[in-house]
């Protein structure tokens, strides 16, 4: 499997999920997994093994070959990704009100993969739980004022400020400026 795919798997669990009608807990008790696990992975924060990979793909009833045909297809054969204004995908992370992702771009850089995603928050948009990713994250503010909550320490970004964290750390933001707040998000894998 090629690394710079590995981020479109949750997504694509997700969308065959969504296309079957079957819940978190459905498809969770057919893999032999956690609900929180596929969340998990669906969301982008974990990479599932091989075997439990594979587990999910079955109990999608999908085929291995089908349900990664038309993933190849996502970067271009020179090894050159160009995102057009406008063309960035809009996904949806967590269940979080006024939190808009959109993927930039994802690659793959010295076998480290790399996900770029711009984070929109409306104004007063905050994740009440803290959660964990399997990445180092990298955060720089590009529009408005924001607490970013890592572990127990809490620190305010506005504009032009960057924040770099093992993301394995327990986190969380907020939007506390008084308009929109944009964000670019780097994820090292």
């Amino acid at each position: 499997m090629n690394q710079e795919l590995i981020l479109l798997i949750g997504d694509k669990i997700k969308e065959k999920r969504l296309q079957k009608k079957t819940t978190l807990e459905e498809l969770a008790s057919k893999a032999g997994v956690s609900k929180g696990l596929i969340s998990q992975i669906e969301n982008n924060r974990t990479v599932p093994s091989l075997p439990v990979l594979f587990n999910i793909i079955h109990s999608l009833e999908e085929d291995l070959k089908t349900f990664f045909e038309d993933m190849h297809d996502h970067f271009n054969k020179r090894g050159v990704l160009i995102v057009r204004k406008g063309e960035a995908k809009a996904f949806k992370k967590e269940p979080v009100k006024g939190f808009s992702y959109k993927r930039m771009l994802v690659g793959n850089v010295n076998s480290q993969t790399v996900d770029v995603v711009l984070l929109e928050l409306e104004k007063n948009a905050s994740r009440k739980l803290m959660i964990r990713t399997d990445a180092f994250e990298c955060k720089y503010i590009l529009k408005g004022k924001i607490e970013y909550q890592v572990k127990n320490e809490k620190f305010v970004l506005e504009q032009g400020d960057a924040l770099f964290f093992d993301g394995r750390a327990p986190h969380r933001l907020k939007n506390i400026g008084p308009g929109e707040a944009v964000i670019l998000v780097v994820y090292l894998f």
